[in-house]
């Protein structure tokens, strides 16, 4: 086996193996944790006999054998068993006891992480069923030594084995890895001008990601770093709420150094619920966090965080339940460090969800608000669809950061990647398409060029081009009355109207004899409506003054809620009647009739070579800067349409906020900036398609006939 699909084909083999014992979805049970604990056997074993002896010769009562039997071993973990593969298999009969030793004998630090894997369980699963020799036989056929299998190309096993799993779930689309080219490009965004910031003498970057799977998006990162400058002291931080995927992720780290530091600093558990490195900043951030899946079980959690406002992780609010993408992204921009001690920069990949979800005033919007006013968005990139293992969504990557170069403060670059791929030879689940290098490059070049480059995929906009104020437009009520059998009919349809023959005594007799006084008044009512005159009426103000004067002849007295259903019931939208009003004589609205209006949002500051101009905001009386007010706005763009009265903007709905008329939202259609429009053919040529159609159905139909 010498290639990386003949690796991967074997391991995924065994699953033939176990398919009567383990069931499809239960494969990664037993495949992953004996895969890697193949690889650490391998890894292990050139300094196995010298741990031995160092270990024999300690005594119990030493303080600090971990560090002698670490030392001897050349890893941050150990095994003091006297078992290995080849051992273990030489004794049959005892392997489930043996094995069981065999992964005791290993040091705390990789005994912990061994145990996400729930390894007992299986063990005495395929012992009871007879498969555990021949699992470990098949398992000792490949050599996974780092001689043979490089930690790159062992993370590439991993990932695919994961991407197989998953695929043979029919996994949620939000459960899937991030291909390896999508991380590269990731980092070479987050890390383009940072060459000069990593050259300084002992600098220290930290790296983390909140969900990081199998720790690919971390040791790329990493990587790429070295590459720029080794000498750049490089310490990776990350969670990962999936015990399997931590374990591997884990287990990977550990043996990618002597000293284990990346290793020890990833955590197991949900970041949306607990973090796990709450102290810490960081200067690089990036992460692909689950699409579409909800956060219920961590609402708790993430509602109490939210409430601590700006001191929590979550300042801005929360998005809808279904969808936790954006709590991940809030999370990581409140782990930045602060500007003046050098900023952080962020890359995530995300579904298009996080850009456009959410009416003004919802959680998405006022996330997307929070990151733009505070302008920590630096680019958009749309990915080509078909990139995922298990999803063919469209995914775009952000790049956000608090020390925005100085040509890019204010702004936002949309980059429209999703053109920049290359088929794939061969389809992987979902995925058909690949960034190829030179595309990785293309796109880094259109993002040197910022707003040079080519109109056609990237464009360059003020990051308030993205705001909008959403103002309510009413219209006035107006009803027509009429005490007709059929509007009387109506009423007993009224709530309030049945709870008059409702009641919540207990006591039966009580119940009865209240529900009987309330249909009696029901009739009452009825035969007082009958009793109304047969007009119809355009005026509310003047069918109230008759209901009034009939309410007093059949001596009954109507609560609130009763006169609102007789309104309701016996009265119909008209056109031609009166408006309604209040007491104070104002326009009531009808709901029905709502419409709202999306204005762009005004530049709040003033501006070099910009003057302010101040107007009188004629109902709350409020000077405030404005490039156009919404009422200039509503003069031009509605009040044209309509006649004066029948139209006006409801001052009563405003910004949480900024406490001005109108709901600011923000959102990044990322398609209307770059849609084409594609005009239709010409007629002329459409009806001699057609008339080609013709001809040839009647040949075919001749030659049917002959």
């Amino acid at each position: 086996m010498n290639n990386f699909s003949e690796k991967v084909n074997f391991l995924w083999s065994i699953a033939e193996l176990i398919r009567d014992v383990v069931k499809r979805g239960k494969y990664q049970d037993v495949i992953l944790p004996f895969t890697v604990l193949r690889r650490i056997d391998s890894v292990l074993a050139p300094t196995r006999q010298q741990v031995r002896e160092v270990y024999a010769s300690i005594d119990d009562r030493l303080k600090n054998r971990d560090a002698l039997l670490t030392k001897a071993s050349g890893f941050a973990f150990y095994n003091t068993s006297n078992y290995d593969f080849d051992s273990l298999l030489g004794d049959s009969r005892q392997l489930a006891r043996n094995l069981r030793n065999y992964i005791n004998g290993f040091s705390p630090n990789m005994r912990e992480v061994l145990e996400k894997f729930d390894l007992y369980n299986t063990i005495a699963k395929l012992d009871e069923a007879g498969l555990l020799f021949k699992v470990m036989e098949q398992f000792r056929k490949i050599d996974l030594h780092p001689d043979r299998v490089s930690n790159l190309e062992m993370g590439y096993i991993f990932e695919e084995l994961i991407r197989r799993f998953n695929e043979a779930l029919n996994e949620n689309p939000g459960e899937h890895f991030t291909p390896r080219e999508v991380i590269q490009l990731m980092v070479e965004l987050l890390l383009l001008h940072e060459a000069e910031r990593l050259a300084q003498p002992a600098y220290v970057a930290l790296v983390y990601d909140p969900c990081c799977g199998t720790g690919g998006m971390l040791t790329v990162a990493k990587d790429r770093i070295m590459g720029i400058n080794s000498a750049t002291n490089v310490a990776l931080y990350g969670q990962e709420v999936n015990p399997e995927t931590f374990a591997v992720c884990k287990s990977d780290l550990y043996m990618k150094s002597a000293d284990g530091r990346d290793a020890e600093n990833i955590m197991f558990g949900s970041t949306l619920r607990r973090d796990q490195h709450d102290k810490r900043r960081f200067d690089y951030m990036i992460a692909n966090p689950p699409y579409g899946k909800d956060w219920k079980q961590d609402e708790e959690a993430v509602l109490e965080e939210a409430g601590k406002g700006a001191n929590g992780r979550f300042p801005a609010g929360t998005p809808r339940i279904s969808d936790g993408q954006m709590l991940f992204l809030q999370h990581m921009l409140t782990k930045m460090r602060d500007p003046q001690e050098g900023g952080s920069r962020v890359a995530i990949v995300m579904n298009g969800s996080p850009l456009f979800t959410g009416d003004a005033g919802s959680g998405e919007s006022e996330i997307r608000r929070w990151i733009l006013e505070n302008d920590w968005l630096e680019a958009l990139i749309a990915l080509p669809e078909q990139l995922f293992y298990n999803t063919g969504i469209s995914t775009y990557i952000w790049i956000l950061s608090n020390r925005k170069p100085q040509h890019r403060a204010g702004k936002v670059q949309l980059i429209d990647a999703s053109g920049f791929w290359s088929p794939m030879r061969k389809s992987l689940g979902q995925k058909r398409r690949e960034v190829s290098p030179d595309n990785i490059r293309q796109i880094q070049a259109l993002y040197r060029q910022f707003d040079q480059a080519d109109p056609a995929v990237s464009k360059v906009f003020d990051t308030i081009d993205f705001g909008y104020r959403k103002v309510t437009i009413d219209r006035p009520l107006k009803l027509n009355f009429h005490a007709s059998p059929e509007r009387i009919e109506r009423l007993r349809e009224q709530t309030a109207f049945q709870n008059l023959a409702k009641s919540k005594k207990r006591d039966p007799e009580e119940r009865e004899a209240e529900e009987a006084a309330g249909r009696a008044e029901q009739e009452r009512i009825l035969t007082m409506l009958a009793d109304l005159p047969g007009d119809l009426f355009r005026s509310r103000s003047a069918f109230e003054r008759v209901l009034k004067q009939a309410v007093a002849k059949h001596d009954l007295k109507l609560s609130a809620p009763i006169h609102k259903a007789i309104l309701a019931a016996l009265s119909e939208r008209d056109e031609s009647a009166e408006i309604c009003r209040d007491k104070q004589g104002r326009p009531e609205a009808d709901s029905d009739l709502r419409g709202y209006e999306y204005i762009p949002l005004p530049v709040v500051e003033a501006m070099e070579g910009y003057t302010t101009t101040y107007i009188e905001d004629p109902i709350a009386v409020e000077r405030v800067p404005l490039r156009e007010s919404i009422y200039d706005y509503f003069s031009r763009e509605v009040q044209p349409y309509f006649a004066q009265g029948e139209v006006w903007i409801n001052t009563d709905i405003r910004d949480d906020r900024d406490g001005e008329v109108g709901k600011v939202g923000y959102e990044i259609n990322f398609n209307r900036y770059f849609y084409q429009y594609q005009p239709p053919r010409p007629l002329t040529e459409i009806e001699a398609d057609i008339k080609r159609l013709e001809r040839d159905i009647l040949d075919m139909l001749r030659e049917v006939t002959e």
